[in-house]
């Protein structure tokens, strides 16, 4: 990897990537930096099918990100194609466009339309059944009676706190499990992160996550002692009282470095909020549609939330997300205070209807079971390795931290080492195995999250390369010319 400065700005080129360096230098010189977090890759995609992307050279790189959690079935899915089209009503335009369009053509098709702004749409009152009548029929979700959409993950978590600050007059502390992320906007921007973080909301008070306790698959397995997170709770209640509004936490820490608790803290919070009877918020948008190796995560970690915010998976790459819970809370809102001019449209109807559909009639909750076995398997197998420091998650989102590594030229921070991870596997083994990962989460956490429709065959194949290709790590820092993996 290389960087060039483009009008005062960085950007990463790659040796041999003339087509895909061009483009970088053009998005250098149109866009902000601000669009992207830090990747030493800046791969230029010019399609995807299934659980492989490929750019615009042609080579051929495994998705192990899903889009960031969101393409769970795929990229490209022709039968969720289909079934979209046939949602909208678009197979008529679909045929006109594959046979050419003639003068003689209507100018427009009738179909369902993208935007019923303040209107109702057959599809947006299906999608809300067919998503409660999904919630409702797993363990946890009996507490699932309204649909509230959004335009985005940050705002569905907005839309959930502004309906738990009106739902009690007296009540405005939030509670927020520390280091999360919930979003950077308003009120979700206000809950990311901890007491240190930028722009910070004197109504919200941090609580501590088990980081400690889950930091490797091994310490996860082991129990789990409550006092010091009950300790922290009960103070909070003695100072605020009824001034407790709710509590919000994801079921596992995404981007605050994958770190995935015992069941019993998250049961722990629930208990709390039953006792002081206020909302328990799960923001499952990086866990929903079946990443934890339950449809939905409140199954998996065995709580009853009263909101639960879905987003990412929900529409398998097309924009569209939620908060799904009790009718009373979303009732405290009056006419407006949960509008927008994209919440509910119907294309993002379509594509809900679409992904619960083929969830229903297919095995992709078991398929994904046994792959998040193989990916446990292959992971652990990192661990091995020196530059690696620990592995954790469940079913098929997983986080892989590195550490400090001495190369024949220098030390280097866990920082850096993930970043070149992130570029060694971008460029692959040599015979054709390249493997796509976003830059470090937390600074030194690569997360591995592919489509839950890879076969475990294609898992242990790429986890196989992955190994190699870390195994190498020292000689890639170094700047070895040689340091290809090899292909034992």
């Amino acid at each position: 990897m290389t960087t060039e400065s483009i009008n005062q700005k960085a950007t990463v080129l790659h040796d041999g990537e003339t087509a895909s360096n061009e483009l970088r230098r053009r998005n250098v010189s149109t866009e902000p930096r601000c669009l992207r977090t830090p990747t030493s890759s800046m791969a230029v995609i010019e399609s995807s099918a299934g659980s492989y992307h490929y750019t615009v050279e042609g080579r051929k790189l495994m998705d192990f990100t899903s889009g960031v959690l969101v393409s769970n079935l795929g990229h490209n899915p022709t039968r969720w194609w289909k079934r979209l089209y046939d949602y909208l009503g678009h197979g008529e335009l679909v045929q006109k466009l594959h046979d050419g369009i003639s003068e003689s053509d209507e100018q427009f098709v009738r179909a369902a339309p993208l935007t019923v702004y303040n209107a109702v749409s057959p599809l947006e009152v299906e999608s809300c059944e067919r998503l409660l009548k999904s919630m409702r029929s797993e363990s946890g979700g009996a507490r699932m009676e309204q649909v509230l959409w959004a335009a985005s993950g940050s705002e569905a978590v907005q839309k959930a706190l502004w309906a738990s600050l009106a739902h009690r007059e007296e009540g405005d502390i939030i509670i927020a499990t520390r280091d999360g992320f919930h979003g950077k906007k308003g009120l979700s921007a206000a809950i990311t992160g901890n007491e240190n973080s930028p722009d910070r909301d004197p109504r919200v008070r941090f609580i501590s996550f088990p980081k400690e306790e889950c930091y490797s698959v091994e310490k996860r397995r082991e129990p789990l002692d409550l006092t010091k997170y009950e300790a922290e709770l009960t103070a909070l209640a003695n100072e605020f009282g009824s001034r407790l509004c709710c509590v919000v936490t994801e079921p596992y820490l995404g981007g605050g470095g994958s770190f995935h608790p015992q069941k019993e803290y998250l049961q722990l919070l629930q208990r709390f909020c039953r006792e002081w009877d206020i909302p328990f918020i799960l923001d499952e948008i990086q866990a929903n549609f079946g990443r934890t190796g339950s449809m939905y995560a409140y199954s998996h970690y065995g709580v009853e939330p009263d909101i639960v915010l879905l987003g990412k998976g929900l529409g398998n790459g097309i924009p569209v997300d939620a908060a799904v819970g009790r009718s009373d809370l979303f009732g405290a809102l009056g006419y407006g205070d949960g509008s927008d001019t994209w919440s509910a449209h119907p294309l993002g109807c379509a594509a809900v209807l679409a992904t619960l559909d083929e969830f229903e009639a297919g095995n992709v909750i078991e398929e994904c079971q046994e792959l998040g076995s193989v990916l446990e398997e292959g992971l652990l197998r990192l661990t091995e390795l020196p530059a690696v420091a620990a592995v954790r998650g469940e079913g098929t989102v997983w986080g892989v931290e590195f550490q400090a590594l001495k190369s024949d030229k220098a030390d280097h921070t866990p920082e850096e080492v993930a970043m070149a991870a992130v570029e060694a596997c971008y460029h692959g083994d040599g015979a054709g195995h390249a493997i796509h990962v976003l830059g470090p989460l937390a600074g030194r956490v690569i997360r591995i999250a592919p489509p839950l429709v890879l076969s475990t065959a294609e898992a242990r194949e790429y986890l196989d390369a992955m190994y190699n290709i870390l195994s190498r790590l020292p000689e890639f820092l170094s700047g070895d010319e040689n340091w290809q993996p090899s292909q034992s």
